[in-house]
């Protein structure tokens, strides 16, 4: 049974600049909710009751968010504030969260070696801290109970447009029932005449601690960093992989656009905003491709407005 979780978050978040210069692109929030958050609620959702997160420099407000402020909770208390007071106190108490330094930043495979010594030999959950997924059935509770069923390393897997798949590692593989695939080959990024489907790793991996041998194993590959895609790639040679197709969609946070996108999908559903939220959307586009004469209220008058730099 998989009772770890391995959040990666090391990275600098570079297309996310200036945002994330003193603030971690994890930390960036989808309506109200930092976005690491969501996924750290996902892997306790499934089960998951120990979560070691990788941080780097710059980093330390990941830390501070799944902390008590003591401050804080006093401040909201004595003002009676007692869904906020709850909301904040569930952060520090959802899962034992811990913390280890990816002190040099070279790459997925690498950020993956650190959690060796915290894993201890066992199974474990790799999530990608910038990656949210929408699915009718839990991801996370899925791959367990892959692995489970298998003893084997299995995988999320996406559909995507065939034009997109150089953004990701793409899977070959073999149909062995309704959205289950036994894995033949992985191909990290590859350009569109090279890729072998449009089957793409989702973020969300169930692995076993042999996994740290074959990132031992794997010489840096592309941007001249160590590839967990290449270290599984070793794997396939020595043992079988599966893939299982998420039944919804995944938000990919490391891009502006996408996060954009997330911030009006989950606007939109969430249960204090999401009526006038829609409505505004509603009116905004009317402006936009409709009759510019509409009345918009205060809102009218901030569409096409430029921002001061």
């Amino acid at each position: 049974m998989i009772r770890k979780a391995v959040i990666p978050a090391a990275g600098y978040g570079t297309r996310f600049l200036p945002a994330a210069k003193a603030q971690p692109k994890e930390m960036l929030p989808v309506v109200d909710t930092p976005t690491i958050q969501f996924v750290v609620e996902e892997a306790v959702d499934a089960g998951i009751t120990d979560i070691l997160i990788i941080i780097g420099k710059g980093k330390r407000a990941i830390e501070e968010h799944f902390d008590r402020n003591f401050e804080l909770e006093a401040e909201l208390e004595a003002k009676g504030k007692k869904a906020e007071l709850e909301s904040i106190r569930r952060i520090s108490q959802m899962a034992d969260v811990h913390f280890v330094w990816q002190k040099e930043l070279r790459g997925l495979g690498d950020a993956v070696r650190c959690a060796r010594h915290h894993v201890n030999g066992e199974p474990f959950l790799l999530m990608l801290g910038d990656t949210l997924i929408q699915s009718r059935w839990s991801v996370a509770r899925r791959l367990i109970e892959l692995y489970d069923r298998y003893n084997e390393p299995v995988v999320a897997l996406e559909r995507v447009d065939p034009a997109k798949v150089s953004r990701y590692g793409v899977i070959d593989g073999v149909p062995i029932a309704d959205d289950l695939y036994l894995i033949r080959r992985l191909v990290e990024k590859p350009s569109v005449d090279e890729a072998p489907s449009n089957l793409t790793i989702a973020s969300r991996y169930a692995l076993g601690p042999r996994i740290f041998e074959y990132i031992d194993r794997t010489p840096p590959g592309k941007n001249r960093e160590i590839q967990l895609t290449d270290a599984m790639q070793l794997m396939l040679d020595d043992m079988a992989m599966y893939g299982s197709v998420i039944d919804g969609c995944r938000h990919d946070i490391g891009n502006k656009l996408d996060f954009l996108r997330t911030n009006v999908i989950f606007g939109l559903e969430h249960p204090e905003i999401g009526p006038e939220f829609r409505q505004f959307i509603r009116e905004l586009a009317a402006s936009e491709f409709g009759d510019r004469s509409s009345e918009m209220g205060a809102g009218r008058r901030c569409v096409g407005a430029s921002v001061r730099r």
